[in-house]
């Protein structure tokens, strides 16, 4: 195959990738709000509000990040366009190959933020909450909920994410009974609201003196953090507020007083809890907020329910449905049910790398985002 004939596919879908981004972000639109938001940043009264400061500070940088990555696409798109040019005038292979590895490598980079371009869902661009609720199975289960609250931690480190543990229930012999994490960070919740469901494990129980095969099952539940201009009505005596002492670390006057907070919401039958400040008011101020995130996020399935049967609801935490089966024995092997994304290296699935468990998700979610069409 010529140099000619190899380059050009790649310099296509690239340039292609590169509009479509281009279309989706509003490329001129992207650069008049950055402008505001940079006069707005400037304003020596930014700071007389500061949530609303924060606010504009973030939305920049995100914005100043996205512009970035899209010029630094095409920079590099058009350095190799050109290199393969003048190796085909010099008749080097060698430099055309090189520099179509980097062409694929681009391509890829430009899939990857075009679904990130279309996370434009209403609350997408926020902080989330992922609480994680061990199944049936006592230990065994309980050390899966542990095994996947590792799993999220060590993704959002690898992304530069914040992480705060709100509440866990830890499990009499191992592991975890619950926990709830808030994850910072923009586009949290985006990347991760395909994430709610069962989860699956099978191994050979470490617990288990006969060495037998378990399988065991834990829920994922991802809802968005919401701010203040978010208005969510609650009624008084549709709640019902429980205190107790909180349980596992957390020092010996968490220990000896009542300061963790549990909010049903009647209704509904939503329950959130929060233990991890020793102030029983500062408790009840984030359950609150984990409450009102819970409500909206709702909403929000409700209006998505017609684009994904996962959203219609929580299911049964057993057999039949789980949205990923993680294998460990007799072979490696983790699968998403619903998009057929597999991935041999369990382990490393384990530590954290789920990206293309994700990007896979939200494409089918959102309408799919095919890369030989670009």
């Amino acid at each position: 195959m010529s140099c000619e004939q190899k380059s050009s596919p790649w310099s296509n879908k690239l340039n292609k990738a590169s509009l479509c981004c281009g279309g989706i972000f509003d490329w001129d639109k992207a650069l008049t709000n950055l402008e505001s938001l940079n006069r707005e940043a400037e304003s020596p009264d930014l700071w007389n509000n500061q949530a609303l400061a924060q606010k504009i500070l973030k939305e920049r940088d995100a914005l100043q990040t996205a512009i970035r990555h899209i010029q630094d696409l095409q920079k590099q798109l058009t350095d190799n366009v050109e290199l393969i040019e003048l190796a085909e005038a010099e008749g080097d292979a060698a430099i055309a190959t090189e520099a179509e590895t980097q062409l694929e490598a681009l391509h890829k980079i430009a899939a990857r933020l075009q679904l990130e371009t279309l996370l434009s869902g209403e609350a997408d661009k926020n902080d989330c909450f992922l609480e994680i609720n061990a199944g049936a199975g006592g230990t065994e289960a309980q050390d899966w909920a542990s095994m996947l609250a590792r799993l999220y931690s060590r993704w959002a480190e690898s992304k530069g994410y914040k992480l705060e543990i709100l509440e866990e229930s830890p499990g009499e012999e191992a592991g975890t009974k619950s926990i709830t994490l808030k994850i910072t960070g923009h586009q949290a919740y985006g990347w991760l609201k395909t994430e709610s469901g069962v989860h699956r494990l099978v191994r050979i129980s470490p617990f288990d003196s006969n060495a037998r095969r378990h399988t065991s099952f834990a829920s994922v539940w991802v809802y968005p953090v919401i701010d203040d201009s978010i208005d969510i009505a609650i009624e008084d005596k549709d709640l019902r507020i429980d205190t107790y002492r909180a349980s596992g670390a957390g020092g010996q006057h968490v220990n000896k007083t009542e300061s963790a907070i549990r909010i049903t919401h009647i209704p509904t039958n939503i329950v959130v809890q929060c233990q991890n400040d020793r102030s029983q008011h500062r408790n009840r101020a984030q359950a609150m907020s984990m409450l009102k995130a819970r409500l909206y996020e709702l909403e929000l399935r409700k209006k998505e329910e017609k684009l994904t049967a996962q959203s219609a609801g929580k299911t049964d935490i057993g057999w039949g449905h789980q949205i990923r089966s993680y294998v460990l024995q007799p072979y490696q092997m983790v699968k998403d049910t619903r998009t057929g994304v597999e991935r041999g290296n369990a382990m490393g699935v384990l530590d954290g790398d789920i990206d293309c468990f994700l990007e896979a998700a939200l494409a089918m979610r959102i309408g799919g985002v095919d890369e030989e069409k670009l």
